[in-house]
């Protein structure tokens, strides 16, 4: 949604029966530009917005023939990796409902689950080239627990993309300001030959996400 000035800022006029963070929850979606491009372009979410401008920063999708969306409701990251690599298998897993996505295979059951790591591997029928995850613990509103939570996520995510990728094989994955684990880094380090962090554009200014972009997988030695 485009805004002139301040005057195009859109409020809720009938927020009384809101909590106040609800009411700034929706006033913030009516108002963010990338909610409207989304609904515009057929995209589930607007985080379909970070995927592409990721992928269009470290060439991660393109080329891809099977790949692995953690966490992938409501399906935005799954519904580009389909459009850039159409040829690509996708196996996304979500505790959440996730309505079909032609061409995607979707795992309803949690990833912590001691099955959803074979189930994933059975499903996808190879070793990936890509793992996604988008993945973030609910919150329990205590900053540095909400982290803690979500960053054991992402280091669980890691040690999958570990056993699961190819050889030159990528792995994305979302975490929040607060400090980076060491045992993450020191694991990504040693089995990808680049890793990096970004905040792609689409990230809401006052997010603390980041995401953390590993590349080239050197294998499991």
């Amino acid at each position: 949604m485009s805004r002139a000035g301040p005057d195009t800022h859109r409020r809720l006029t009938s927020g009384k029966k809101r909590k106040p963070s609800s009411q700034r929850w929706l006033e913030r979606q009516l108002n963010d530009p990338y909610v409207k491009k989304a609904k515009d372009e057929g995209w589930r979410s607007r985080a379909a917005f970070k995927l592409i401008e990721l992928d269009d920063r470290f060439g991660l999708v393109k080329g891809s023939t099977r790949v692995v969306d953690l966490g992938i409701a409501p399906g935005g990251w799954s519904q580009v990796v389909r459009k850039r690599a159409p040829k690509a298998a996708i196996v996304g897993i979500d505790l959440l409902e996730t309505e079909p996505i032609e061409g995607v295979t979707i795992l309803q059951m949690d990833f912590m689950d001691e099955s959803a790591p074979a189930a994933l591997e059975a499903a996808l029928g190879g070793p990936a080239d890509l793992v996604l995850s988008d993945m973030a613990a609910n919150t329990v509103g205590h900053k540095q627990t909400d982290h803690l939570r979500t960053m054991g996520l992402v280091e669980a995510a890691a040690w999958f993309a570990v056993e699961i990728l190819a050889e030159g094989g990528a792995f994305l994955a979302k975490g929040f300001a607060g400090g980076t684990d060491r045992d993450l880094l020191d694991l990504l380090k040693k089995h990808f030959k680049t890793v990096k962090h970004a905040k792609p554009p689409a990230s809401r200014k006052g997010s603390s996400e980041w995401y953390v972009v590993a590349q080239g997988f050197k294998g499991r030695t």
